[in-house]
């Protein structure tokens, strides 16, 4: 008859308890994995399969019961090691947002927006559909993979310990968020330049010959050459995104190397 003891038990338990926090943490802070359109279902079977592949490569777990302060400890430094490379993903992704806002706002796209469920809040047509193309192109790149390949890696930089992080890396991961202004303001600047001299443009037009309908036709002519620039930038968002992606990649590398010091 095969006995299993409690020791052993709670031994199996840490061994993917653990490791399975911060994959799930991960994960539900992923723009792509933690999608709203992915059952939860869906989301636990994924942490469940990285964590089982995962595991024969982690480093030797603390002796540290499950059931105590120091595991409950233990616990808590997962999620958040989880949830802040989970969220220099979102970061990436909110870039592409910001611009498609600040397009759609220079193009009078303001009143088209709709309901984001994965927000909860109204988002313009421009920067959503911006945002579902940086998810094609995020898979198309296989950013994913590298996503959790840098993941399966924290686990030797970060090993599953009781440990304090370095509180260095939370200013750096805050200061990582001003990517968000200054690449969202370069990918949408062209439009936004342009745009400003058509408006620009009108107005004085308008000032020069009062008795035409500018304003009747400067909506039309906004959206159309707005359209247009939108076609020409297309060409090189490839290679934007394909700059943005390796950079906050890297800074993922970096942010748990910093945790670490």
């Amino acid at each position: 008859m095969i006995e299993v003891t409690f020791t052993q038990l709670q031994t199996w338990v840490a061994l993917f308890l653990w490791p399975f926090v911060r994959v799930s943490a991960f994960i539900m802070a992923c723009p792509l994995l933690g999608h709203n359109a992915v059952p939860n279902q869906v989301k636990i079977g994924l942490g469940v399969a990285a964590t089982v592949a995962m595991a024969p490569l982690l480093p030797p777990l603390p002796d540290v019961p499950v059931y105590s302060w120091a595991g409950v400890g233990i616990l808590v430094e997962q999620v958040l090691i989880g949830v802040a490379l989970g969220f220099v993903i979102r970061i990436l992704f909110t870039v592409v947002q910001a611009a498609g806002e600040f397009v759609g706002l220079q193009m009078g796209l303001a009143f088209a927006t709709f309901f984001s469920p994965d927000s909860g809040t109204n988002t313009m047509i421009l920067s959503r559909l911006l945002y579902f193309i940086t998810l094609m192109m995020f898979l198309a790149m296989n950013g994913h993979l590298i996503a959790i390949e840098i993941l399966s890696a924290t686990f030797t930089t970060l090993p599953i310990a009781a440990m304090s992080l370095n509180a260095g890396a939370w200013d750096l991961l805050v200061r990582f968020g001003s990517t968000i202004f200054i690449a969202g303001m370069l990918m949408a600047l062209p439009l936004m330049a342009s745009l400003l001299i058509i408006n620009l443009s009108l107005g004085i037009l308008n000032r020069t010959a009062p008795q035409f309908t500018v304003f009747s036709i400067g909506f039309p002519m906004s959206l159309t050459a707005g359209l247009v620039l939108l076609m020409v930038l297309m060409k090189d968002l490839g290679k934007f995104l394909q700059g943005l992606f390796s950079q906050g990649l890297q800074f993922m590398q970096e942010l748990a190397l910093m945790l670490a010091s």
